[in-house]
This record gives C-alpha cells, sequence and structure tokens, in this order.
C-alpha cells in the first residue's frame, strides 16, 4: 500500500539526490591521515553546546546502526533487544516469547565468537571515530551549519538510541531551545528492517523524551528539528572505496591467475516475508554491486550472496557459505569475499567471514581473502562528508523513496514514522 499522498508532497523538496551526489574537492582537501589501528588515538572532540534558537549551527550529526556488544558481558542484553525487534526478525503473535528464549539459548555460543575476535564487538570504536572525523571535514565544508557534533545511536547495544537522545537534550537541543539534528543512517542500502527500525526507535523516543513539544501542544519549535539521510547505496564515494580496496587484494594475487578470481559480494540477509513484502534493500545491495563492478571495469566473474540467516524460515539466498563450498568442489579456488553492505568490521566480517568461511569452509587455502573492510578509509570519511554537506544545503527532510511505504506493509508504526520525519520539512 502506497504511502498517501500528503506525505509525499511534504518531503519533496528540491535537493540534489543523495544516492548520486557528485563528490566535493574536500575528499582530496581534508581527508583524514590515516594509519591501520589508530582509532583510538583519534583526540576528543570538544563539547558543543546548542544555545540558540533558530541558528543554523550547531548541527548534530546521529550516526545510526544496529550495533554490537562490545563486551561478552553484553551480549545477552544484545540478543534479547534484537530478537524482541519484529522489523528485523519478524517472529510473529509469539515474538515476545520465542524471542527472548531465542537470545538466552544462543547467548553462550555468540559470547564464545566474540571472544574469539578480541572480546567484543570493534563497531563502536569505528563508528564514534568515522562520525568525529566526518564532522570534523564539514566543520570546514559546511561552516554555515558548524560547529558540527557528532553521535552515535545503536539499535541493540550502546549507545542505545534512548541514550542518545537524553544526550542530546542535556546538551542543549531540544528542551525548548529547539536546534538541528541529522539521523544519517550507516546502512548505505535501505531496509524496512534496518534504517526503518532505527528511525521508528528514534521516532518513539522522541516522542517520549520531548513530551508535549513533539505533539505539538506546547512550544513545537522549541523540539530538535530533524533530518534524515536514509541511503546512499551508489554515492561515487562509497562506490570508490569499495573500488580501491577490491584492486587492492586483487593485486595480491599472481598475475596469471589474477583475472579468474570470482569476487563474492556479501550482505546480510533478509526473511523472505520482508522481501516478499516490497523491501527496497535487495534491489539497492544489487544496485551497490553494479557501481563498483563498473568502477573496476566488469574485469571479474562476481555474485551477491548473503550471510548471517538466522533461525528456520526462509531467507534470501544465495548463502555465501554454501556458495564458497560449492565454487570450491569445482575447483575454484580463488575468490575474493567483498562485505558490501557494512561499513566496518564487526561479527559479521571478523567471525562469520574470516573464521567460519575462510577458516573452516575454504580451509585457510590462501586463494580465498577477504577486502578490508572500510573502516578508517579516508575517502570512505570524505565520502561520508560529502553526503552530509549536500543533505544540508538541500533543505530535505528525508529522501524521495523513503516517503513510500512497501507495497505489502501495515505497519501503523511505520506510517507515523514516516509522516512525522516528512513532515519536518517545513521546519528546515
Amino acid at each position: 500500500m502506497a504511502l498517501r499522498a500528503p506525505l509525499i508532497r511534504a518531503c519533496h523538496q528540491p535537493s540534489s539526490t543523495l544516492s548520486f551526489a557528485s563528490p566535493t574537492s574536500a575528499w582530496s582537501q581534508h581527508a583524514p591521515q590515516w594509519r591501520r589501528g589508530n582509532a583510538t588515538a583519534v583526540p576528543p572532540v570538544p563539547p558543543v553546546t546548542q544555545n540558540a534558537t533558530g541558528s543554523k549551527g550547531p548541527t548534530a550529526m546521529v550516526f545510526m546502526n544496529m550495533g554490537g556488544p562490545s563486551t561478552t558481558d553484553e551480549v545477552g542484553d544484545f540478543l534479547s533487544r534484537l530478537f524482541a525487534d519484529a522489523d528485523l526478525i519478524p517472529l510473529g503473535r509469539l515474538q515476545n516469547y520465542i524471542g527472548p528464549l531465542i537470545a538466552r539459548r544462543r547467548t553462550p555460543k555468540i559470547q564464545k565468537q566474540y571472544a574469539e575476535i578480541g572480546g567484543g564487538s570493534p563497531i563502536r570504536k569505528w563508528s564514534e571515530f568515522q562520525a568525529a572525523e566526518m564532522c570534523k571535514i564539514l566543520d570546514h565544508t559546511s561552516p554555515e551549519t558548524a560547529p558540527h557534533k557528532p553521535y552515535v545511536a545503536f539499535r541493540y547495544a550502546n549507545p542505545l538510541t534512548e541514550h542518545m537522545y537524553e544526550q542530546l537534550l542535556q546538551d542543549g537541543f531540544g528542551a525548548g531551545k529547539g536546534g538541528r539534528a541529522v539521523a544519517f543512517t550507516q546502512y548505505p542500502q535501505y531496509s524496512c528492517s534496518t534504517t526503518g527500525s532505527s528511525l521508528n526507535e528514534l521516532w518513539k523516543w522522541r516522542n517520549r523524551l520531548e513530551g508535549k513539544r513533539a505533539t505539538g501542544e506546547v512550544n513545537p519549535e522549541g523540539a530538535i528539528k530533524w533530518s534524515v539521510i536514509d541511503r546512499w547505496p551508489v554515492h561515487p564515494g562509497l562506490v570508490d572505496a569499495f573500488a580501491k580496496n577490491i584492486e587492492e587484494t586483487l593485486a595480491t594475487y599472481p598475475e596469471d591467475r589474477r583475472d579468474n578470481v570470482v569476487l563474492l559480494f556479501s550482505a546480510h540477509s533478509l526473511p523472505m516475508s520482508v522481501v516478499n513484502r516490497g523491501d527496497p534493500y535487495p534491489a539497492e545491495v544489487g544496485a551497490t554491486v553494479h557501481a563498483v563492478m563498473h568502477r573496476i571495469g566488469m574485469k571479474h566473474p562476481y555474485r551477491l550472496v548473503w550471510q548471517s540467516q538466522v533461525g528456520p524460515q526462509p531467507w534470501l539466498g544465495a548463502q555465501t557459505v554454501d556458495t564458497v563450498e560449492s565454487l570450491m568442489k569445482k575447483g575454484q579456488t580463488d575468490i575474493i569475499l567483498i562485505p558490501i553492505a557494512f561499513t566496518s568490521d564487526h561479527i559479521e566480517t571478523l567471525y562469520e567471514l574470516d573464521k567460519e568461511i575462510i577458516g573452516e569452509t575454504a580451509e585457510g587455502h590462501e586463494g580465498v581473502k577477504r577486502v578490508e573492510s572500510l573502516n578508517g578509509n579516508p575517502v570512505f570519511i570524505s565520502a561520508l562528508a560529502d553526503i552530509a554537506k549536500a543533505h544540508l544545503e538541500s533543505g530535505s527532510a528525508c529522501s524521495p523513496q523513503m516517503q513510500l511505504r512497501c507495497p505489502g506493509c501495515v505497519s501503523e508504526r511505520c506510517l507515523e514514522q514516516k509522516k512525522f520525519f516528512a513532515g519536518q520539512a517545513r521546519h528546515l
């Protein structure tokens, strides 16, 4: 069922298209100097306080992502939140019973996996680093909306969305003072189960924490003014960052084998129930893959495959592990795995791809490799700044694509969330 027409008109403001925005000179002028492993050495970002209602700055830049437990002790709570989210893993009417049961049963196993990758997920470290570095670039390239304050809001792990929102209020955003914030999804390809779920959560906590200002009953101008960067699957900087990493990995193969290396682009799978209701994620991941392949000249055989299936229900395939096993049985042992829907390392790359697939399925074969994740890649971080700058200049509340509900969507929460963010256009 398509979203009603007034919502589409509310969000349809003249703007550059975020997913196709051209890279700016900021890429070369302000790209951060990066060495592997120095993310923890970033100087602390000075506090930014919002105290001028109606000004263009400061601007809160909120990175949204799934998140991951930073320690093994956090795994249980992480899984409990994850399996309770019907947007991500729909379990039907018994979700409130089945979800906690699955979480409890899986916790010991998942704790062992996190222990094998260093005792926790690095996604918080990388997200905070990427957000801070992006804001440094924005302070130079978008001075009219400066200073830019980085925040991270995870859906299932600390810092949770509600904690981020409480910090916004403590920093002087909202609570009668207004202020500007941008929800910047770190899922390049939109899905209702990922970006949509994060936006539902953000909308929920805005309503709870901003009270009558959120409903417009009292001083609505004193509430935070939100806009959303909801997808960016083929931005040139994203494509270039992936392409450069692939080319660097290809260069490690002997020249006489290089042209026959198979490229496997691996993305987090979705339940087919989500796909069949019209979720745009598979198409947008495919668009990223196609753009990257064009960037490297379409010179290698490739496939888009899917990982991280959970439970007995049908999920989008073919599965990455099955594909690697099949190729190797046929004699194809030069394979590069490319995590195309992830913007940093976490358990899906460090454990599932590196340990389970390369270490076990491929038995450590020297021809099966994985490209480096985007992490602190300066090309990627400059792309984030370029996307954010274009969005801030556009005056748009969200992309035209976000206005349309999935054909099979019946969620009233999704409808109200979309109406809210689209309606923010009149305040920007």
